[in-house]
């Protein structure tokens, strides 16, 4: 299997330039603003609107929601986002007019701009844009107080409104992933949002982050092949955890322990593994773990010295079984015959060294202590900085069910940067990806714990599980490239940039 150093030269076309770096609109928009209009960016002292533009605000507020909720029976209900951008048109003007200042009034400019842009964009399902409508009052309000609403994507009113066009602008048309939960999840945020209107930043920052918890959840459960592939990650994820964590407590147990180096180097690289495995599928405290543990102090009471007759005659008694049972737990964890028949071979010689009065006895002590210590191994956890053992992601899904595809080649070396770039993306983003001949559009639908596996489902139902690494080679050659290019609010902040430089003068008319 190739590694990443073996496909440094197979990078297909340059990853997209703005990724991993700040994106210059935000600094063209401050750039503008102080030209138009100086000292509008200043959020030294967060203001309220003045008291007209606050009712008047809150008027527009009121028929726009009126619109949507009308029974679709009464004819002169016509909640399409045409009309709602309408409605807001309308009443723009006397918005500007119970401005009290010309920061008021550009505001008032820019967010309506933002609006159209976002209210016009074909990829947001009409049924879903006219929420995205209900949020321009709001958004209004705290864009006055806090004019950096503009310049900042990490605005949380931005990225709000980022992440609810991201989950819904991948899928056009696509009524499973669109439905209902999702709708009524962005209605409930949207509502929120409308039932707070003097809360302002920290009501935008409330409602995302309950929007980021459903989205989880929403997208790992959409359906049977995920939720398959999701419960298939988190077994692996388990299983290289608890792997690491064995080794690292068996490291400690034995620091202070004579054993030959055959059979550390077995139990650290070898055994470990298997506890693991049989954690993961059997449970912690099943049978099956307490026969792998005794295994592991049976294998230390074997190697230790042996000088007397009885000694040695009760360790020829006690090997048979215990290498069956080494052979058939290296068998669950996947290791070839090869690699079992090495392992063996290389503890048969420490066991020699042991008949030969050339090791040191373990007592009774230690082996009851080393006992008790691995039986209480699985309630701590690693550092969260590991990488993933790919081969263990191949040998849990051998013999699962179609629908699932492990990306184990492809991609180019991937840099300090595509490596932070893989670490945040986020559930509900789409993407195209391009993998062993096949185009097509996926969705991110799981992370595990610190990102180390991320799947992904596509719109036929397959899901594809990248681990970090090779989710960054992707990223960095350009097979796995974001559907959107830019995020709602920066691309609605552009297209405002454009109209502003084209007609200064209607930021204050």
């Amino acid at each position: 299997m190739p590694n990443l150093d073996d496909e440094t030269r197979m990078l297909t076309r340059p990853a997209p330039a703005h990724w991993g770096e700040p994106s210059p609109v935000g600094a063209h928009f401050s750039a503008m603003m102080e030209r138009h209009l100086p000292g509008f960016k200043d959020t030294s002292s967060p203001r309220a609107p003045s008291q007209r533009l606050a009712q008047a605000m809150e008027q527009v507020q009121a028929r726009v929601a009126h619109q949507v909720e009308l029974p679709s029976s009464d004819t002169h209900s016509d909640p399409s986002p045409s009309a709602l951008l309408r409605n807001i048109r309308e009443r723009h003007a006397d918005l500007k007019q119970a401005a009290s200042s010309p920061a008021e009034r550009a505001t008032i400019e820019l967010v309506a701009l933002l609006f159209q842009a976002i209210l016009t964009e074909d990829r947001l399902p009409a049924s879903l844009r006219v929420w995205f409508a209900r949020l321009q009052m709001p958004t209004l309000r705290v864009a006055i107080a806090e004019p950096d609403f503009f310049s900042s994507e990490e605005h949380p009113a931005r990225r709000l409104i980022d992440r609810m066009g991201a989950c819904v602008m991948g899928f056009e048309g696509d009524a499973d992933v669109i439905g209902s939960p999702l709708e009524t999840e962005i209605r409930r945020v949207v509502q929120v949002v409308e039932a707070f209107p003097d809360t302002g930043r920290r009501v935008f920052q409330t409602v995302l982050n309950e929007f980021e918890k459903f989205l989880e959840a929403y997208f790992r459960d959409h359906n049977d092949t995920t939720r398959f592939a999701v419960s298939l990650a988190e077994q692996v994820e388990q299983r290289e955890t608890l792997a690491i964590q064995y080794t690292i407590e068996l490291r400690k147990m034995l620091s202070d322990v004579p054993v030959q180096d055959g059979v550390r180097d077995f139990l650290f690289h070898i055994w470990a593994d298997v506890l693991a495995t049989s954690a993961v599928r059997h449970g912690a405290q099943s049978e099956e773990v307490r026969r792998v543990r005794g295994a592991a102090t049976e294998l230390l009471w074997t190697a230790g010295a042996k000088t007397t007759r009885e000694e040695r005659a009760e360790v020829i008694r006690r090997l048979p079984p215990l290498l069956a049972t080494l052979r058939q737990g290296m068998t669950s964890a996947g290791l070839s015959t090869q690699r079992q028949d090495e392992s063996l071979k290389s503890l048969n010689l420490a066991l020699a060294a042991a008949f030969g009065a050339r090791a040191v006895s373990i007592s009774d002590e230690q082996l009851d202590a080393l006992k008790r210590r691995l039986e209480t191994i699985e309630e701590l956890l690693p550092d969260e900085d590991f990488e993933l053992d790919e081969s263990w992601v191949l040998d849990e899904a051998s013999h699962e069910q179609e629908g699932l595809e492990v990306v184990s080649d492809g991609g180019s070396l991937p840099g300090p940067q595509m490596l932070e770039m893989a670490e945040r993306l986020q559930p509900g983003e789409s993407f195209h990806l391009d993998y062993r001949g096949r185009q097509e559009r996926v969705r991110l639908v799981w992370q595990g714990m610190s990102k180390q596996l991320t799947l992904f489902n596509g719109a036929n139902g397959r899901c594809v599980l990248f681990q970090k690494a090779r989710l960054a080679a992707f990223l960095q050659a350009g097979l796995l490239i974001p559907a959107q290019e830019e995020s709602l609010t920066t691309a609605a902040t552009r297209s405002a940039i454009s109209k502003i430089n084209a007609d200064p003068a209607r930021l204050l008319g």
